[in-house]
């Protein structure tokens, strides 16, 4: 009789990173649908860009490093839908390529491609766009447009190198009352001006193509926990503490803090703690650690918001979080079982 020894592990399970990724995208998928609900044909065409662009570049890159194919992962497409979700629904596409390309060749295939990014691909290529164009960033339009589905927002099909398309006109015949073109955050950190709870639980509010319903990203979220593909001790912790925050200061000054809801469920923090934090390659891995990665990013969050020159803080504190993954997971490693805690000298 033959026998074989092998190495361990010797479980085998059938959770590739192949799989990982498709369920990822398949919870990404609601979202995207429900942002082409909000915004229309720009969202759409945002989206579909993007993303083409996110594989053509992963393809080119594949080809000029001579190495195999890697658009079977599903990482291109995950950066793609992630990186367009961040952006305003009337970012020019051209734009939109940019950020694509920046996202892939500098946030991922520099480091040396899937799993050895220190920093989230998506939130790469919207860190550049937003220094490189920053009034194309902060162009925003109202959900429900009556015309969404008939028109583009102009500043969509603006052209290489050329200012965005005026949005005025279209944005007059949104049928939207009471529009100003500034997402919640920055009416209340301006104008002092809270949305209603429930508009933003159902996305009646200008913002980011991503920051769509909250109770729809909070179940396609809890859709990657119930299958366990995602760790959810990290957004529990992201916004855990971005409530405590938020709540300290509201007790201290309501006048000057805005209201918890707003600090929950308006911006990229939804978005930002449930799909781009938990990335399984720029997360830390020790259980202490995802704790304490995800209670860095909440309490940085709110501080930006509230003591910052930006109204959002989402993205900064993420990529912050991403760049103390490996001091964090190095501190924070738990005792092997049988061996005592070296004494440090």
């Amino acid at each position: 009789m033959s026998m074989k020894l092998r190495t361990s592990p010797h479980l085998i399970s059938d959770r590739s990173v192949e799989r990982i990724m498709f369920h990822v995208v398949l919870a990404l998928l609601p979202i995207c649908a429900f942002s082409v609900w909000q915004y229309g044909l720009s969202a759409l065409a945002l989206l579909v860009t993007v993303t083409a662009s996110c594989l053509f570049t992963e393809r080119w890159l594949n080809r000029a490093s001579g190495e195999a194919s890697t658009l079977g992962d599903w990482s291109a497409v995950i950066t793609g839908l992630l990186l367009a979700l961040t952006l305003p629904p009337a970012f020019p596409l051209w734009m939109g390529v940019v950020a694509a390309f920046v996202s892939i060749a500098i946030g991922k295939a520099m480091f040396g491609g899937l799993g050895h990014n220190l920093f989230n691909p998506a939130l790469i290529g919207r860190a550049f766009v937003q220094a490189a164009f920053p009034t194309a960033i902060t162009i925003w339009v109202p959900a429900y447009a009556s015309q969404r589905f008939t028109e583009f927002i102009p500043s969509t099909l603006t052209l290489p190198f050329m200012m965005p398309n005026d949005n005025v006109h279209w944005v007059a015949q949104a049928s939207v009352d009471g529009f100003t073109g500034a997402t919640p955050l920055a009416r209340w950190k301006f104008e002092h001006f809270a949305y209603p709870f429930e508009d933003l639980l159902t996305g009646a509010v200008s913002a980011s193509t991503g920051e769509t319903s909250a109770v729809l990203l909070v179940a396609c979220g809890l859709y990657l926990i119930a299958r366990r593909f995602m760790d959810w001790r990290i957004p529990v912790a992201v916004l855990g503490s971005a409530l405590l925050v938020a709540w300290v200061f509201r007790m201290y000054d309501p006048v000057t803090y805005p209201p918890i809801h707003l600090v929950l469920f308006s911006g990229g923090l939804m978005l930002g703690a449930l799909f781009m934090a938990t990335d399984l390659a720029t997360s830390p891995v020790t259980p202490v650690g995802v704790w304490i990665y995800g209670a860095l990013i909440g309490v940085v969050t709110v501080m930006i918001r509230y003591f910052g020159g930006l109204t959002e803080g989402v993205m900064y504190a993420i990529l912050l979080g991403n760049a103390l993954t490996p001091l964090i997971d190095q501190y924070t490693q738990p005792r092997v079982f049988g061996t005592r805690q070296r004494r440090n000298k």
